[in-house]
């Protein structure tokens, strides 16, 4: 067992500093795993098409395809108007704006890189203009995206769900709305403060300013309000037990399509082909990553690694806040590195018999692990997220460094709130009976 927990830890590792993309990484080094260890090379297949056929999964294309209609229908320029005449004219406003638009949108996709990019290419322009630094905005914005992941439709909670048993997908969408929004809440604070110490995104002058009035208010509202509606609709019909998580996410992408082909009429059929190119493509990369992590998972639970490398960390402490403190630590590093799903393939089957051995709640623990990944999206020296806004805004990651470090402070306060108050995440579900 040696010989094959080396080659699964040092041999992904090495694949992965060479530049192999991460699922080819996972697929090659269990192949070899199971061909060293005569584990039946020939189940391969079985393994690959059980790792992805389940019917969950058939959610996460959906959602896609729902951000990416919502994104090209123009929705989020209209929330950007409405949000403004909300925030008013002050300091920071638009990098306040940012945030909101990017915690609305998370209620849509629950994607975190994908509605980083749609922010972005939003907000980029309007705030340049203002006077923030590139840098500020691409991290902002980066940050911004990651709270997507928490709050419902979750992709990466879905994924969770599809891999923990006896974990319900409604109750994860519960627990993530509370830290969800405290996660955005969080971010604004030092996004304002930088942009006063900074002096940029001053208020403009009040003369160039039209007067807000409740009938301005009101049209800004009336305009915005199918893309405010949306994630109402959505979670409203999970909560009524109108239809499942997967079903959801199939109402997503038609009531996107009628806000953009019949109310906005800014959707036509060459927008619909694009949308379903490229949500294809997205699509395709995470499944084909899902199926070739099953043939890694499959290694490491065989022979017995997995079980193995849980019983050395529970080895190492006895004591549950330091082994949380650690668990935090690697999921960081990792999420700088790894997507969401990646991680959970990967880390999922060494973490649980330790949560199982302290007793920890498992939509408590997906929360954690969620938002350990979620601010390792826009950790550099590889953060999924900023590498997204920093190619839009067209700076440099290092130069993002200056300003990204303030988000991920917040970001990690609300974690550790989380990760030693479990009722933030778990209250919701349990008052809904979902727990």
């Amino acid at each position: 067992m040696l010989l094959a927990a080396l080659l699964l830890v040092g041999l992904f590792i090495l694949l992965m500093l060479a530049g192999v993309p991460i699922g080819v990484a996972m697929g090659l080094t269990g192949f070899l795993v199971i061909a060293i260890e005569g584990m039946g090379v020939m189940a391969l297949p079985t393994n690959i098409w059980t790792g992805i056929a389940k019917y969950p999964l058939l959610a996460l294309p959906m959602f896609v395809l729902a951000g990416m209609v919502f994104e090209r229908a123009g929705v989020a320029a209209r929330l950007v108007g409405f949000a403004q005449l909300l925030v008013g004219n002050r300091t920071g406003a638009l990098a306040i704006v940012a945030v909101l638009l990017c915690m609305i949108l998370g209620g849509v996709s629950g994607s975190g890189a994908a509605d980083a990019a749609a922010v972005a290419a939003v907000m980029v322009p309007p705030m340049l203009r203002q006077g923030y630094p590139a840098p500020y905005v691409a991290s902002l914005t980066a940050a911004g995206g990651a709270t997507d992941v928490l709050i419902p439709p979750s992709i990466p909670f879905i994924i969770y769900a599809v891999l923990v048993p006896g974990v319900s997908v409604p109750a994860l969408f519960l627990a993530g709305v509370v830290p969800g929004i405290l996660s955005g809440l969080a971010l604004i604070i030092p996004a304002v403060w930088l942009a006063r110490r900074g002096g940029f995104g001053l208020p403009e002058p009040r003369e160039t300013q039209p007067p807000l009035t409740a009938a301005r208010i009101w049209r800004s509202f009336l305009d915005a309000i199918w893309g405010l509606a949306a994630p109402v609709v959505i979670l409203g019909g999970l909560r009524s037990g109108a239809f499942t998580p997967t079903e959801a996410a199939v109402v997503a992408v038609f009531y996107g399509l009628f806000v953009g082909a019949v109310v906005y009429r800014s959707f036509g059929w060459r927008d619909l082909y694009e949308v379903m190119r490229d949500g294809a493509e997205i699509s395709a990369v995470v499944l084909l990553i899902v199926a070739l992590a099953a043939i890694y998972a499959h290694a490491g639970s065989t022979a017995g690694i997995f079980d193995a490398l849980a019983q050395m960390l529970i080895g190492l402490t006895g004591n549950e806040v330091v082994m949380l403190l650690a668990i935090t630590l690697l999921l960081m590093i990792a999420g700088t590195a790894l997507d969401a799903i990646s991680t959970y393939l990967i880390f999922l089957p060494i973490l649980l018999p330790i949560a199982a051995l302290f007793q920890w709640d498992l939509t408590w623990f997906g929360v954690i692990i969620t938002m350990n990944v979620a601010i390792g999206a826009f950790t550099p020296p590889t953060a999924v997220n900023l590498m997204v806004t920093c190619r839009i805004a067209g700076c440099t990651m290092e130069s993002t460094m200056v300003w990204v470090w303030w988000f991920l402070l917040a970001m990690t306060s609300v974690m550790l709130l989380v990760t030693f108050v479990p009722e933030i995440a778990l209250a919701l579900p349990r008052w809904m009976g979902d727990l």
